[in-house]
């Protein structure tokens, strides 16, 4: 797995367990929507820290606690060196 397709799995699952819209995140973390997109289709192959931080704001939390999940264990990810 990328580090783009778990930042989008890690989305999918904050949107579902804070019962948030997708829209409503953009709006909060000031994502554009074509952007979100692209991070969520797929499309984006890199996902920039500053993006990740404008997310994780989205959900009210620090950068820390959206990274700290296994999906994130670089044993999961395919890390381009």
């Amino acid at each position: 797995m990328t580090v783009n397709d778990a930042v989008a799995k890690r989305i999918s699952t904050l949107l579902k367990l804070n019962n948030m819209s997708q829209y409503r995140l953009e709006q909060q973390s000031g994502i554009q929507h074509g952007h979100m997109q692209w991070i969520m289709s797929g499309k984006s192959k890199t996902v920039t820290l500053s993006t990740a931080m404008m997310i994780a704001k989205g959900f009210n939390m620090t950068i820390i606690e959206f990274l700290n999940d296994d999906i994130f264990c670089f044993e999961n990810l395919e890390v381009e060196q």
